[in-house]
């Protein structure tokens, strides 16, 4: 069964509380023609959508759902065009759309319908019209010959080599404006190594590149790898290495794109950023047993992943790493009986434990539980209750550790403590920006929940027992040691304090 943990567990943008995750996939059916094009629409009133339907040479239907506010691109499976009933499924978070066509073409009107979520009503709109408009025409200006490629490209941070899934990667992003009067397509971006050789360690291209650009702030962006005069976007890299001594000491980026409708591709290549190979920080689980489920963990598209917000003038990924921790039963829920109790919950009252020495540097207690479900808040969402009742601990060498979501009155730390490795911080539960029990951790940069940069990190020792959403493993449980789970891995951890 589908967990309910891949879609509502974590402290993303305030005041939203449905969430997508991740680029999977796609499969596509063939059918009539006729919806091909891009399709705006707003579930709930807030959540603003973009649907692009392709057509494939054989005449099968595929395509994307942008989730313009979460800055995530969703891929279309089972597409189909039948007369006029349109359906389309997004498997990644369990969505089903079905609507129908209006006489003229340009309205679709239906349901979403989505695991563990009523049905809404959700209505899009062609953009066919706006995009025709857009189409050069003879009487425009051509582009002239390039002199140069006029767009800035920074990396906000340095990236750090870390192991998961008995690789090496490193995680970082891009963030690009376009500071030509033209429109700037990219086409393809590869990451070289920093010296003179400039050997190519990883290409992306097509829809692959597409759906690790964002554009914050700009819901009806045209394309994920296009920036208009003036705009900017987040590119979301995740590069991996079989070893160690596979990842340079310095990398660069050969970016190739087009620029207006000027014919030949121009190609440049990025000044080198270092690469930071040290070992990482090696902690131990905040949690003990089994069936731990790590809901939007580590990877290139989970929702802790794409979370670019701005605190203070300055936008950071304080959740790059993190992981939202919940328990799973053996039919592959998170509970039992009613949904709607607390109690029910398999990872409520679990204790919440100290990764590693440390001093806690913030506490926050007295905000009362939530009730499970999607728009459930016990209280308005805001920076100061957004990650409920929590804990930080400063753990050395500029890291802190982030605990949240705690049962009020649980919270058995006060600012000053010195911690050791094992120590009991409270119980997990449902506080802030959460629709079930859960434990949201990660490692950051500063003493903030969200103003700080996510930094990876590595458990002493765990064991894999399945990853995905089958419940039942295929084989023994895999033990890991030095490595971070990564999204939808199912985990058993020993006790902590050893």
């Amino acid at each position: 069964m589908r967990s309910p943990a891949r879609i509502f567990l974590l402290i993303f943008v305030v005041f939203i509380s449905l969430f997508f995750a991740g680029l999977s996939a796609g499969q596509t059916g063939g059918q009539e023609s006729g919806i091909e094009g891009s399709w705006a629409g707003v579930l709930g009133r807030q959540l603003h959508l973009v649907v692009t339907i392709t057509k494939a040479d054989n005449g099968d239907l595929g395509g994307t759902m942008n989730s313009v506010d979460q800055h995530a691109v969703l891929a279309l499976s089972n597409v189909t065009a039948k007369g006029t009933v349109v359906r389309f499924e997004v498997p990644r978070v369990g969505g089903v759309y079905e609507g129908k066509l209006s006489k003229d073409g340009k309205e679709l009107s239906g349901t979403w319908t989505q695991t563990g979520v009523p049905a809404q009503p959700l209505d899009f709109k062609s953009s066919a019209e706006s995009s025709a408009a857009q189409t050069p025409t003879a009487t425009q200006q051509h582009t002239p010959k390039p002199i140069g490629t006029l767009f800035d490209n920074v990396m906000p941070i340095s990236p750090v080599a870390f192991k998961a899934d008995s690789k090496w990667h490193l995680v970082y992003e891009l963030h690009v404006a376009n500071m030509d009067e033209w429109d700037y397509v990219f086409t393809r971006i590869d990451v070289v190594s920093g010296d003179a050789a400039q050997k190519t360690l990883a290409s992306f291209s097509g829809s692959e590149l597409d759906g690790m650009f964002s554009h914050p702030g700009l819901p009806k962006a045209e394309k994920a790898a296009k920036l208009v005069p003036g705009e900017f976007a987040a590119v979301f890299m995740w590069v991996t290495f079989d070893t160690l001594d596979d990842i340079p000491s310095a990398i660069a980026h050969r970016i190739r794109l087009k620029i207006g409708d000027y014919p030949e591709a121009l190609s440049v290549v990025t000044l080198p950023t270092s690469v930071d190979k040290d070992p990482v920080v090696v902690i131990s689980p905040p949690l003990t047993g089994e069936d731990w489920l790590a809901g939007n963990g580590p990877s290139n598209t989970s929702l802790h992943r794409r979370a670019l917000i701005p605190i203070n003038g300055h936008a950071y990924i304080s959740q790059r790493f993190a992981i939202d921790w919940v328990q799973l039963n053996p039919d592959g829920k998170t509970y039992t009986g009613d949904p709607s109790d607390n109690k029910n919950y398999r990872a409520y009252g679990a204790e919440i434990h100290a990764v590693t020495d440390g001093v806690v540097t913030q506490v926050k207690d007295g905000i009362p539980q939530n009730i499970p479900g999607a728009d459930s808040r016990a209280v308005p969402m805001t920076l100061e209750t957004i990650s409920g009742n929590h804990v930080i601990m400063d753990i050395g060498n500029g890291l802190y550790a982030f605990y949240a979501h705690m049962q009020p009155g649980s919270v058995r730390v006060k600012v000053g403590d010195k911690l050791t490795r094992g120590q009991v911080l409270g119980l997990l539960g449902n506080t802030g920006n959460s629709t079930e029990p859960h434990l949201h951790f990660h490692i950051c940069s500063a003493n903030s929940d969200l103003g700080c940069q996510g930094l990876p990190y590595a458990f002493a020792s765990f064991e894999v027992q399945r990853k995905g959403e089958a419940w039942k493993p295929s084989a023994p449980a895999a033990k890991h040691e030095t490595e971070i789970p990564t999204e939808d891995e199912v985990v058993r951890f020993q006790d902590s304090s050893k």
